[in-house]
């Protein structure tokens, strides 16, 4: 396993990160995403709080460009308790095949990559169940052919207690931004709060990269939701 803030400090821009893991004494959830960005319309961004999660929103709505890839519902509930993480507009895919009864990768089948040529960025996502188990996704280019995407699925079952699973849209920085590449990373889940958890992982990002973080803490036996916001735009 790896220390999340650790890795996260070396690395300049991830892009967007989710963390999904259960905490060390096994009683709650643990929920991480995180958005970066280098242009002026990524950073013109903040999280904002809703009924069933959060959205992105502008900071200075004058400044807004192309809002396309942009905002989005990162975080929704359903009424069953189930979480979902994503970094894009697949979150509301996701929820409407879940409350058909449909599965993950079902849902996922009908999306691919972002078409942003030439980075080709993945969309990940992450279903966290009510009972604390988990799954993981990347869909992303082949070999950056923007006809042909994979798409993988990681799930976490039986997780263990201080333990979590990473993964981002990018591996490091670059022009193109390489893609992330193999199993999501496990990692020390040794947060004793959603709020420890946000302030680590904030001071990890990259100072000039970073533009949003969220971080919640699920209880397993009530539901009940701790969550914490960091905004570089105040």
């Amino acid at each position: 396993m790896k220390s999340l803030e650790a890795y996260l400090s070396q690395k300049p821009y991830p892009g967007r990160g989710i963390m999904l893991a259960l905490n060390k004494a096994a009683d709650a959830a643990l929920i991480a995403y995180f958005i970066m960005g280098r242009s002026a319309n990524s950073q013109n961004r903040i999280f904002e709080p809703t009924a069933d999660g959060i959205r992105t929103a502008a900071f200075d709505e004058s400044k807004m460009q192309d809002p396309s890839l942009i905002i989005y519902h990162p975080v929704r509930r359903l009424a069953d308790g189930r979480t979902i993480v994503t970094n894009g507009d697949q979150t509301d895919t996701i929820r409407d095949f879940l409350e058909r009864g449909k599965t993950l990768e079902e849902a996922l089948a009908t999306r691919t990559f972002e078409p942003d040529a030439p980075n080709w960025t993945p969309r990940i996502s992450g279903a966290l169940n009510g009972d604390g188990s988990y799954a993981l996704s990347i869909l992303k280019t082949c070999e950056g052919d923007e006809e042909s995407a994979n798409r993988f699925f990681f799930h976490y079952d039986q997780p263990i207690p201080g333990v979590g699973h990473f993964m981002s849209t990018y591996k490091g920085d670059g022009d193109p931004v390489p893609s992330f590449e193999g199993e999501p990373i496990a990692v020390d889940a040794l947060w004793n709060s959603s709020q420890e958890m946000a302030e680590a992982l904030w001071d990890s990002l990259n100072a000039d990269n970073k533009v949003s973080l969220y971080a919640a803490e699920v209880d397993l036996a009530t539901g009940e939701i701790a969550e914490k916001i960091m905004n570089k735009n105040e």
